[in-house]
């Protein structure tokens, strides 16, 4: 697999970026990766590593979009930015996916318009995998889409069985509609119309609806919501896992009772840690394109990127786009 990787997006750019592809190269990830960007200034950090040259080669693209900059705008004024040419090596088959950390805004509006969507797909979505109690689950849509209808959720369903499917290898995922009760006349009229949508969906392994308290507890594979709810329960539940983690260091500080108790719990706390670390799974997958984008938080460190890599390359192996275009062929 060759991904193409924009390697001026994240807030440190270009240097997780850079030492990211050195160690997605290192652990076979991928065959190679394309880093797009200021090729002095890459040349320069990539010069730091010992790299295989043929694996690890360097796309010039002289502009870069920011954090800051208005999506659409962005993409539209900055035609030589290292984001729109790494989407565009990947839809003229020099790359089998794209990833990026930058400005997702920008991201999926640069995505959006070099692949466009599959037939049959009003809305491409940001569909996230987010670790549980028992297993990975898949939520969508977490920012794409703030005002969705009904049909829009369905959509999302197929998209994200699809996708659990194939990445996790389960044949029927459970999905489920985040709401405020478990009852089917429970919520909006948006929640109520999609619930109906859903149960009659006869390709869905549809189980009802699942409240914010079981978001974690891992009785479901696929979460399906729209972007306004899903970004706030992302972000909600990240906020959270983070004051829980610094309350506990804090407590571990107090005195040296706590620090034993500390060295005792280590192997349990650093558990925790790992599997609920955003940089394990390096990145989130906009659904419902001709193409394979890969969205990393704009805070992703070195790790995370070689993640998102490993993420890029199995989406790609797995034929998603392919599976995705032949069921809403016949959907």
């Amino acid at each position: 697999m060759r991904i193409a990787l924009d390697a001026f997006g994240s807030d440190r750019a270009p240097f997780p970026e850079v030492e990211g592809a050195v160690m997605a190269i290192k652990e076979e990830l991928c065959q190679e990766v394309i880093l797009v960007g200021d090729e002095s200034i890459l040349s320069a950090e990539l010069s730091k590593y010992f790299h295989d040259p043929d694996r690890i080669k360097i796309h010039h693209a002289s502009q870069r979009i920011g954090m800051g900059d208005d999506a659409a705008a962005g993409v539209r004024s900055k035609k030589d930015s290292s984001m729109l040419r790494t989407v565009e090596l990947h839809r003229d088959g020099q790359a089998d996916a794209a990833v990026s950390a930058g400005n997702t805004g920008a991201f999926m509006a640069a995505s959006l318009m070099t692949y466009g969507r599959i037939k049959g797909v009003s809305r491409p979505a940001i569909a996230i995998i987010f670790p549980s109690q028992v297993n990975n689950e898949i939520i969508l849509d977490v920012g794409a889409n703030v005002d969705c209808n009904a049909r829009n959720l369905l959509e999302f369903a197929h998209l994200g069985r699809i996708y659990y499917k194939y990445f996790f290898g389960t044949q029927e995922p459970r999905v489920s509609l985040l709401n405020i009760g478990e009852e089917s006349a429970k919520g909006n009229s948006l929640s109520r119309e999609a619930y109906k949508l859903l149960s009659e969906s006869e390709e869905l392994n549809f189980i009802g609806n699942i409240e914010g308290e079981d978001v974690l507890r891992g009785v479901t594979d696929v979460i399906v919501c729209d972007g306004f709810v899903g970004n706030v329960v992302l972000k909600t539940v990240e906020g959270a896992l983070i004051s829980i983690f610094d309350i506990l260091k804090e407590q571990f500080d107090k005195d040296w009772i706590a620090k034993i108790g500390a060295l005792l719990s280590y192997p349990v706390y650093s558990y925790l840690r790992k599997k609920f670390d955003h940089t394990e799974y390096g990145g989130a997958l906009l659904v419902g394109l001709n193409g394979s984008s890969i969205v990393s938080h704009g805070r992703s460190n070195a790790k995370a990127i070689k993640n998102a890599i490993r993420a890029a390359a199995k989406i790609a192996e797995s034929g998603f786009v392919k599976h995705c275009t032949d069921y809403f062929e016949r959907f």
